[in-house]
């Protein structure tokens, strides 16, 4: 159930409707890092704008130049870690529309269902990107504290944060909010395994931001499957 619902989602693709989702998050993503290190620079700007006099050294005039480029190595290594989850997050915004092509294709007999309200949406992405990176963060302690487990810490936590977010994503537009959460808790094994497979590609570079696509895709086959 769990391998032919991502294989199908696989071979859909090339879909044009997961193109558009995958490159407009992958572009809101790119063009909010960027918005973020501008607004860092200007906070820069601000506070070395007054030359700093220190006794016995006199006036520092490279400071801002230090500030600036040692920001722009902090934001090189923050966006290799926050790259995927801020991009997921994003893209869900749009994920509906992945679902619905997979319904287009695979289900072509359901009824049509309206589209997501805008601010469900937004609300639920802060929601997710909080989530997933409060989780990620704390899981940090747990690589220090088990450094031998960090491996499957790392594949059981995202797959369950995966699992969870996708399922109910793909099950809401069909059953609403409350009966999702009821179909997900009668099936959190196979939720959480489907969700382990998803985490798999984050270990790799630039595949990994397929992610919010495939998953949205695979789960809705999967809901279909365990929602008859």
């Amino acid at each position: 159930m769990i391998l032919s619902s991502f294989l199908l989602a696989i071979s859909q693709m090339n879909d044009p409707r997961f193109r558009s989702v995958l490159w407009r998050g992958v572009g809101l993503t790119i063009a909010l890092l960027v918005g973020l290190y501008a607004g860092v620079l200007w906070l820069i700007q601000i506070l070395t704008a007054e030359p700093i006099i220190l006794p016995g050294v006199g006036q520092i005039t490279w400071l801002g130049d230090l500030l600036s480029w040692g920001s722009l190595g902090v934001m090189i290594v923050l966006s290799v870690f926050l790259m995927v989850p801020v991009a997921s997050a994003i893209t869900s915004l749009f994920l509906d529309e992945v679902a619905q092509a997979v319904e287009d294709k695979h289900f072509p007999d359901l009824p049509a269902m309206p589209s997501v309200g805008f601010f469900e949406g937004l609300r639920d992405t802060v929601s997710f990107l909080g989530l997933l990176i409060a989780a990620n963060l704390l899981a940090f302690i747990l690589y220090a504290a088990l450094p031998y487990a960090a491996f499957f810490i790392f594949y059981a936590l995202n797959g369950f944060l995966l699992g969870r977010e996708y399922f109910q994503l793909a099950a809401m537009r069909r059953i609403g909010r409350a009966d999702a959460k009821d179909l997900w808790k009668r099936h959190q094994g196979t939720i959480w395994l489907a969700g382990c497979l998803m985490a798999v590609p984050l270990s790799f570079p630039f595949i990994n931001l397929l992610i919010p696509v495939l998953g949205a895709a695979t789960f809705t086959h999967l809901f279909h499957r365990l929602n008859r």
